[in-house]
């Protein structure tokens, strides 16, 4: 089984560098996105990351952009990627329309950090061909992959997409379909922790990040992480965990509540924790 034709679904900071990575391995890549300008920033995002690359001996970034084509709907594919929004009802409608529209035997991922893939698999009438594959965000950047199986993915899909995820470059890591699988399980508590030293005047924002970078060899501190991933984003997968697991300890902190209340949610509205030209 291999990918010729990539359908990505969502042109935001995940969906784009999806593409980039995809694009820049010769692939052919259809980027869908609905929100009025969002392809537009999305092909802007990715040239200005190939052009940094290409001053490092990347390649050309117009070479890479022109396998890039961007589509009014969903089309068929090889392989769909879903990359919008974690939110479990706009993501199974776009598994349900994906179903309708990819041929059999096409392979539906969604890059979902949180939702259960077993919940997206059972909107489609091919189980067996929904996989998770979790990016890392900068993608062009990071080579991680989660791999998540759901209870219905056959072996030859996830064979398929650990091969494809080796083939850009990345390394896949396969996890089980439990919520937040293991990055999130582990990475959501050490931030809502650090928001809570921050609400309980522990420390400022500048000190936790220091000492958790210089503490534990962390390239990026747990505030300044949040605001790169969105504190609209961490809250969503922190509820994911909380309801899915039961355990209290994985409730957002209140701060970062009200920060998201506030419109605060990180790099891509300009502030968060911290604030951004």
């Amino acid at each position: 089984m291999r990918f010729e034709h990539v359908l990505v679904v969502g042109a935001g900071q995940m969906g784009a560098g999806i593409a980039q990575v995809v694009a820049a391995s010769g692939r052919h890549v259809s980027l869908h996105d609905p929100y009025p300008g969002a392809i537009d920033r999305g092909l802007a995002a990715m040239r200005r990351s190939l052009e940094k690359l290409a001053e490092k001996g990347g390649a050309e970034p117009g070479e890479v952009l022109q396998r890039v084509t961007p589509v009014d709907e969903l089309v068929p594919a090889d392989l769909m990627i879903e990359a919008v929004v974690e939110d479990v009802e706009t993501k199974g409608e776009i598994f349900r329309r994906a179903d309708q529209t990819l041929e059999e035997g096409a392979v539906l991922a969604s890059n979902t950090s949180s939702i259960p893939i077993t919940l997206l698999a059972a909107v489609t009438d091919r189980p067996e061909s929904v996989i998770g594959m979790h990016f890392f965000n900068p993608v062009p950047v990071l080579e991680l992959v989660e791999v998540i199986r759901g209870l219905e993915t056959s072996d030859a899909t996830a064979a398929a997409i650990v091969a494809l995820a080796e083939e850009l470059g990345k390394t896949p890591a396969e996890a089980r379909d439990l919520p937040g699988f293991v990055s999130n399980r582990i990475l959501m508590p050490f931030i809502n922790e650090a928001a809570y030293a921050l609400l309980e005047g522990v420390a400022e924002p500048e000190a936790i990040d220091t000492i958790a970078k210089l503490g534990f060899a962390h390239p990026m501190g747990p505030l300044a992480l949040a605001d790169l991933i969105g504190l609209d984003t961490c809250v969503a997968i922190m509820e994911v965990l909380h309801e899915g697991l039961g355990d209290p300890k994985y409730a957002p902190c209140p701060l970062l509540r009200q920060y998201v209340q506030a419109g605060r949610l990180g790099r891509k509205t300009g502030r968060g924790f911290y604030a951004y030209a």
